[in-house]
């Protein structure tokens, strides 16, 4: 054995002891990763931390039970996959909300959305979670995999197809890693991922033909950013339109309502800019996305958290904008209301 091997057998067998500081100092590399492999299959940042904190713990009994023929961190990925199965499988997803703000009144929506449960995930989580090494089977960019459209598409798979697409098409696993994985035969799970990346295809035609996104924090990205800002804090709607592509796409999970096209996404933003309603946005990102806190400016001079807004672009266009409500506001460190009517910096 190396060195390390010794380390990490030493670790084990502390662990497997009772030793909780060699527990977490095995599984504490793997955090992150798992968390956001739970929040792609589930789409939901909570439900993937109530799945995180029950693969530790059936970690931690289990641990007696970890023969070595895997790496710990293969075994723990079957551990939180079989339990996002079992969450898929037997919790009631979140339902649709009613629109709730008595004084505006939206316009007729496109369509009604059918992934309501879908949240956010904060790009500050984000960091040492998609930057590890991928098997050689990966298809996926870890930044695209993570994105709201990505994991969008994924929502509507039968839990068995997302979790063998995930495992094989995202991180890059083995067919008879995944069957291992999944208790099943590596003809079954190759059925599987057939069926997965049809279905994900269908889902995702409709972007296929877009321009890139420009790079995070660039002076392209950057000037869309402030366009943005300066167009909803004014309540500037030629502005805005002028940002928006011609298809443009909003959603307002868990709210059905979702609109397509640029006249009905300015008709929406219009009316949420009615009876002298003023916003200021305070930027963080989200899902490897420009996103917003949106506050409410109120005559007392507090500015209360309204949601959060995650743009999507395209060249130096924005072609989906969707708002999540201020209960996620929390996990981008961003706080409730604001007190002055002062530009956060």
């Amino acid at each position: 054995m190396t060195g390390v091997e010794l380390a990490r057998a030493d670790l084990i067998s502390r662990a497997r002891a009772g030793d909780g500081e060699a527990f977490r100092a095995l599984t504490e590399p793997h955090l992150r990763e798992l968390q956001v492999h739970s929040y792609r299959m589930l789409g939901s940042f909570q439900d993937a931390e109530d799945v995180l904190q029950d693969t530790l713990l059936a970690a931690w009994r289990g641990l007696a039970g970890f023969d070595g023929r895997a790496s710990l961190r293969t075994w723990l990925y079957r551990i939180a996959t079989n339990r996002c199965l079992d969450s898929l499988r037997s919790a009631s997803r979140r339902p649709a909300k009613k629109w709730d703000i008595p004084e505006v009144e939206p316009p007729e929506p496109t369509r009604l959305g059918e992934v309501v449960w879908l949240g956010p995930y904060p790009d500050a989580l984000l960091e040492g979670a998609i930057n590890h090494p991928l098997g050689p089977e990966a298809r996926y960019e870890q930044t695209e995999s993570i994105s709201l459209a990505f994991v969008t598409a994924l929502q509507v798979l039968p839990p068995r197809q997302l979790a063998v697409l995930v495992l094989r098409d995202v991180l890059g696993f083995h067919a008879n890693e995944v069957a291992d994985m999944l208790d099943t035969t590596v003809e079954s799970v190759k059925s599987a991922l057939k069926r997965a990346r049809a279905g994900l295809q269908r889902r995702r035609s409709t972007i296929a033909d877009r321009e890139p996104p420009p790079a995070a924090d660039s002076p392209a990205e950057d000037a869309i950013v402030a366009n943005f800002v300066h167009a909803w804090e004014t309540a500037d709607i030629d502005a805005l339109v002028a940002l928006l592509t011609d298809d443009v796409f909003m959603s307002m999970p868990p709210l059905p309502l979702e609109y397509e096209g640029r006249d009905v996404v300015a008709s929406f933003c219009a009316s949420m800019f009615g009876t002298g309603r003023r916003f200021d946005l305070v930027p963080t990102r989200a899902n490897g996305q420009p996103a917003f806190g949106a506050y409410l400016r109120a005559p007392t001079g507090i500015r209360h958290g309204t949601g959060l807004f995650v743009l999507t672009l395209a060249g130096d266009r924005i072609c989906a904008m969707t708002r999540f409500e201020n209960t996620v506001l929390p996990s981008f460190g961003l706080p409730r209301s604001l007190p002055h009517f002062r530009k956060m910096g």
